[in-house]
């Protein structure tokens, strides 16, 4: 017969199925059948036929199927007008290679996938519950994601498969459940414990799972320390070869990502608790006088920045203030830091707030101490009435002069001047009385107003002089108005052109003289 003694299997059938030949091999692998089989190998044939009636001429494909437990591919011959010869070629072996090669091909694009999720997002709780949920995806019908938090309280991430992640911050004894206390203290991570159901505790079974056949702790790693524990509930004991790499390829991702999302939460609130010293102040309320404020840092986005102003209610003087409003040398972070530590000396200062040339030289003794030299320019303004007047005591050390807008148009610049601090040994001061009638202001300003640059050439400066005939048309404007007017004024000169920092203060008399007696000492 034909083919006889070629190790393939062969054989040959008509249009209708009948097998009208085959060789030894195949009658040993198909028993020697008379109608070609078996099911996918005989759906093959049909459509073959079926083709080759039509007329069609490309070579077909071969078929692939199982005989048994190995799988064949059967490759067709045309043999004449109604036959068609199939060789079956045993493919088993490249089938499982193919197989596992797939499933590794899954399973790294798995891991990439949940990598990616996982360091997608610096939340620790959004990170928390990605991890539950990815770890049901992947592993297990339900999760339990356990973090320490210190004081025998524990971040706890749940997720159920067909339920949605949730957290629970619990106080919970980790000695409780098995493997538990050593996954969440070692390091480098112990091997993963398998833990009879009827050993966890309810907090970690939960409802409705109370079928689960296995549990297993998993340590997860991270940066020098154990980042948590990862509770797995299944439905089968033990992983599979392939589940056991993943799990633990899964557990180091999901260690790093908690770690590094615990990193930013942290320095996240130290930033945030710093910053609260750093950010411009509420401006209180002052019984003799309408204070208002505005503050932009220079950058987009920025916070913080070298300008700076407060406003010190001066205990035990008649409702008298102090206002102080500065710019350190340098921008950004830096320059808010010394910012932080000279209104903080400043505060120190305010029982010597009658005199401004001790307060100054005074902080010109401590900017001087630091090992880096940095200074600052200043304006104080003491406030108090005298009758029902407005009195101010205004010192210039190195900074823009303030100005007056007078209620009959004039806006006058104060006659004070000053050293800068924090460069010379000596400074000196010249400290100007002015008085307020009801209804008029006085404007403390940053030079990042006077220095604005932008206009219709781009490049000019606000100047004094801008700022002066703009502030003649806010005659009789309240505190607030006047500072938000200078602030937009100065934006809009400057447009989406680089800019300083800018802190305006404005200190108007109110028109109605405040209760109580007058002519208390000004700050």
């Amino acid at each position: 017969m034909l083919g006889e003694d070629t190790p393939y299997p062969m054989l040959v059938a008509d249009a209708s199925g009948a097998v009208e030949r085959a060789n030894a091999a195949a009658r040993s692998l198909l028993g020697g059948s008379a109608r070609i089989g078996p099911e996918w190998l005989a759906r093959a044939h049909h459509e073959l036929c079926a083709r080759l009636a039509a007329g069609a001429g490309e070579a077909p494909e071969p078929a692939r199927g199982p005989v048994g437990e190995r799988v064949f591919e059967a490759h067709p011959v045309r043999a004449d007008r109604e036959r068609v010869t199939w060789w079956l070629v045993d493919v088993t072996t490249r089938e499982h290679a193919m197989g596992g090669l797939r499933a590794e091909r899954d399973s790294a694009a798995s891991m990439v996938a949940a990598a990616t999720e996982l360091l997608s997002s610096l939340n620790l709780d959004r990170c928390l519950e990605a991890v539950a949920r990815l770890a049901v995806t992947h592993l297990a019908q339900a999760a339990r994601v356990v973090v320490p938090m210190g004081c025998r309280r524990y971040e706890v991430a749940y997720h159920d498969a067909g339920g949605e992640a949730m957290r629970r911050n619990l106080d919970i004894d980790p000695q409780a459940m098995p493997g538990l206390a050593e996954a969440l203290r070692a390091f480098p991570p112990v091997p993963a414990r398998w833990v009879d159901p009827e050993q966890a505790p309810g907090w970690v079974l939960g409802e409705g799972q109370d079928g689960a056949r296995s549990v297993v702790v998993i340590s997860l790693p991270g940066y020098g320390l154990p980042a948590g524990a990862l509770i797995l509930l299944r439905a089968s004991a033990g992983f599979t070869p392939a589940e056991e790499v993943f799990a633990r390829l899964f557990a180091a991702r999901a260690g790093t990502a908690i770690s590094i999302a615990r990193v930013y939460a942290e320095q996240g609130a130290v930033t945030e608790t710093l910053m609260a010293d750093l950010l411009p102040p509420m401006t209180p309320y002052l019984d003799v006088a309408d204070v208002a404020a505005r503050y932009r840092a220079a950058g987009h986005g920025a916070l913080v920045g070298g300008d700076f102003y407060d406003v010190h209610p001066v205990a035990g003087s008649g409702g008298a203030a102090l206002v102080v409003l500065g710019d350190v040398s340098g921008k950004g972070l830096e320059a808010a830091v010394l910012t932080g530590k000279i209104r903080n000396t400043l505060r120190a200062l305010l029982p010597l707030a009658d005199d401004h040339q001790r307060v100054l030289e005074r902080l010109n003794e401590v900017l001087l101490a630091e090992s880096s030299p940095r200074y600052v320019t200043l304006v104080l303004a003491g406030v108090g009435r005298r009758g029902p007047r407005l009195e101010l005591r205004l010192t210039s050390a190195g900074h823009p002069p303030p100005m007056i807008v007078r209620n009959d148009g004039r806006v006058e610049v104060a006659l004070t001047r000053g050293t800068l601090i924090g460069l010379l040994e000596q400074v000196t001061s010249v400290t100007e009385t002015v008085l307020l009638d009801p209804g008029e202001t006085c404007l403390l300003y940053s030079d990042g107003v006077i220095e604005a640059r932008g206009g219709p050439l781009g490049d000019e400066m606000f100047g004094d002089d801008r700022l002066r005939e703009e502030l003649r048309h806010c005659v009789g404007m309240p505190a607030a108005a006047l500072a938000e007017r200078v602030q937009m004024l100065a934006s809009q000169w400057a447009g989406e052109r680089e800019r300083d920092d800018i802190a305006i203060v404005a200190i108007g008399a109110p028109r109605e003289a405040p209760d109580g007696p007058a002519g208390g000492p000004p700050a």
